[in-house]
């Protein structure tokens, strides 16, 4: 830096020079200056973010759609000292407990006492009451059953045209494994998620069957094809039907993210594993033309809301837990309030048969009161301000299943007919081709609608893989 007297000896130009550059470092320093306020206004930015997000409460299985295997616990107390040494306490069970005796057990064991085995004499039976009386149960040897098919044929010496003897229904050439084995595998592995190798070893060392995985595999493959007119059949009545509740979770299929859907209501159920998550997979499902439903169940997700039916019911379910988070959040202002309303309805809809109608409408206009009440409110927590703009959107959607029994306040149901879907892909990592994904969908479209029909899974499978019966034929 030029001293002052230094500055006194420069000549006019070389001044004007030094001013001119002092100026220009000036303007350089007021840029770099700007650029770090810039700087400094995101970083104050981020830093309010990060404390935002430290400030909220954790999301749980309570106040979110986190799964409770996702949610942490807490450590239970610690057991009694005579626990943790080792020792249980004997269980006094419960007057008239234990397992109820078979109607028509296979056969019978008879324990009398011939002679006293103390002394040794001779105990006449008129004098002995009965103890005790129990079953014992083991499972017989399993094995397969092998039926050799000798099928003859040849040339008519009439006519001169060939001929071949017709066998049994089921008894065809092609597989050697029968309808009870491929009922069987797709079951264990549908419902019970085992896999090739897992499965392969079972029926060896369990039912003395050496069935490959290359042979399962072909196996499946048989069988997707034959579950098409099922699936259709269910399909056909679902499209038909006035109440339709809808949901949705993540599947992977070779390697990428694709999305399971559910469409299911008291009769049926249908799911189709789709690449896309959009609204184009509703309509595929409900093609047009063809019938529409009434009654639309599900949560707020955009797809779903574009849903092809007349009216639509809000999962309160997914609501409740969002008030609870936006409670702990910090809003004390719509959150509670929306809450205990949506409470409130919950109980009147469980007491709806106690109730007559005309309380119930009553009760129906007092809850839309309550709402508008509410939404006056003016909050000043961003995730009270969120609720309050989404229940001024939907308030016409919170209690349609008070007008009508049919209709579910919750889409629960859905998301159980889901749940062994999202064990299966945590089990498996899912499928690793299409048709195995379309075969998954329409077991568990046949399982799910066969519950519905009063079937256990087992038997759902049996009656569409083996029988070639209609999952809705009651006989």
């Amino acid at each position: 830096m030029m001293t002052l007297l230094e500055i006194e000896r420069l000549s006019e130009t070389e001044k004007a020079e030094l001013i001119l550059s002092q100026w220009r470092e000036l303007q350089d320093l007021r840029a770099r200056n700007a650029a770090l306020e810039v700087e400094l206004g995101e970083l104050k930015t981020k830093l309010k973010e990060l404390e935002d997000k430290l400030s909220r409460p954790a999301k749980d299985c309570r106040n979110s759609s986190i799964p409770p295997s996702q949610t942490r616990k807490a450590n239970q107390p610690a057991a009694p000292p005579d626990r943790a040494k080792g020792h249980r306490k004997a269980s006094v069970g419960r007057a008239g407990g234990g397992r109820r005796l078979h109607p028509t057990p296979d056969q019978f064991i008879v324990a009398k006492v011939r002679c006293c085995p103390h002394c040794r004499e001779p105990i006449p039976e008129e004098t002995q009451g009965v103890q005790a009386v129990y079953d014992k149960i083991e499972l017989p040897p399993v094995k397969p059953m092998v039926t050799r098919v000798t099928q003859y044929g040849g040339r008519c010496p009439h006519c001169d045209e060939p001929y071949v003897a017709p066998v049994p229904t089921g008894m065809e050439a092609g597989t050697p494994f029968g309808r009870s084995i491929q009922a069987l595998a797709t079951y264990l592995r549908y419902s019970h998620a085992i896999s090739y190798e897992r499965l392969s070893a079972l029926f060896r060392e369990v039912f003395d069957l050496s069935i490959s995985e290359g042979a399962l595999s072909n196996m499946f493959q048989s069988i997707n094809v034959r579950l098409d007119h099922q699936v259709a059949e269910i399909l056909d009545r679902l499209r038909h039907s006035r109440l339709v509740c809808s949901d949705e979770t993540s599947a992977r299929v070779n390697g990428r993210t694709q999305w399971e859907w559910v469409f299911q209501n008291k009769e049926v159920c249908v799911h189709v594993i789709r690449p896309s998550r959009g609204h184009g997979v509703i309509s595929e499902v409900f093609a047009e033309p063809g019938p529409r439903p009434t009654i639309w169940v599900s949560d707020l997700y955009r797809a779903q809301r574009n849903h092809p039916a007349q009216q639509w019911q809000v999962c309160l379910a997914h609501q409740l837990r969002d008030c609870q988070f936006a409670i702990e959040a910090g809003d004390q202002v719509v959150a509670p309030v929306m809450k205990s309303i949506l409470l409130r309805s919950v109980v009147i809809h469980q007491r709806r048969d106690t109730l007559a109608e005309s309380t119930l409408a009553h009760y129906r206009r007092d809850l839309d009161r309550r709402v508008e009440r509410c939404l006056e409110r003016q909050p000043t927590n961003n995730h009270g301000i969120r609720l309050k703009k989404r229940y001024t959107k939907i308030k016409e959607n919170l209690f349609l299943f008070l007008e009508d029994a049919s209709i579910p306040p919750t889409n629960n149901s859905s998301e159980q007919a889901i749940r062994m879907s999202v064990i299966f892909r945590k089990v498996t990592n899912c499928f690793r081709s299409d048709w195995g994904r379309d075969l998954f969908a329409a077991v568990r479209s046949v399982v799910n609608t066969g519950k519905r029909q009063g079937l256990s899974a087992y038997q759902s499978i049996l009656r569409a893989v083996g029988l070639n019966r209609s999952l809705f034929d009651s006989s």
